[in-house]
């Protein structure tokens, strides 16, 4: 009994000190860097619907003003970097996102992203968006041919029919290449469940079909 009152009032030493400051310490990193994650998801989430809302709008005033009889309206197929460019669903794997323009992380953090360079969605070319595995391209690990993607823009919307899928290395950049073909290249990092940089590319090759 009095060994074990003696070691309770022992007092502390460095080891003992250092040990609580550590875990203190991973504590508070761990709280913060769940906040952050906490920040970036929610942030992401009401641009979407922020987006999505304000687009509905743009595009419903944009049909009105074309069939106006008489008018024949086309809006300019500008991109402007860092600016909404449309909407991109395949159903059947339940994807839905707003394009912006551009590929820089703060872009891809929100939405999917047209890569700068490549033609806009419904031009002749080969258009290309890219976006993170692990938020809203993560639905493309059940893409499989002949799915069916619909781009949506102010100025029309564009149908496109899956051909084919595969893996290449990030060097690769021969996969947005432009093409005499109106096709669309969807790109994300791979393997999906992969922690931290993927070392490899998910490519998805579509064609534009009538409608």
């Amino acid at each position: 009994m009095k060994v074990l009152i003696a070691r309770q009032l022992r007092p502390s030493t460095n080891v003992d000190r250092f040990l609580r400051w550590s875990r203190n310490a991973f504590l508070i990193a761990g709280i913060l860097t769940l906040a952050y994650c906490c920040f970036l998801l929610l942030d992401s989430k009401i641009y979407q619907a922020y987006q999505a809302i304000s687009f509905g709008q743009q595009l419903s005033i944009a049909r009105t003003a074309i069939a106006a009889p008489g008018d024949s309206v086309r809006l300019p197929g500008v991109a402007i970097p860092g600016a909404p460019l449309g909407k991109i669903e395949i159903p059947r794997i339940g994807l839905t996102a707003m394009i912006m323009e551009g590929t820089d992380g703060r872009t891809l953090r929100r939405a999917v992203g047209h890569v700068p360079g490549t033609p806009l969605p419904g031009e002749r070319g080969n258009a290309a968006i890219a976006g993170h595995r692990d938020t809203f391209f993560r639905p493309l690990r059940n893409i499989r041919e002949d799915d069916e993607i619909t781009l949506t823009t102010l100025n029309g919307s564009y149908r496109y029919l899956v051909d084919s899928t595969q893996v290449v290395p990030p060097e690769d950049t021969q996969v947005l290449d432009n093409s005499d073909d109106t096709m669309l290249t969807l790109v994300t990092c791979y393997p999906f469940y992969f922690v931290g940089p993927a070392p490899k590319r998910f490519i998805v090759r579509a064609h534009r079909i009538p409608g």
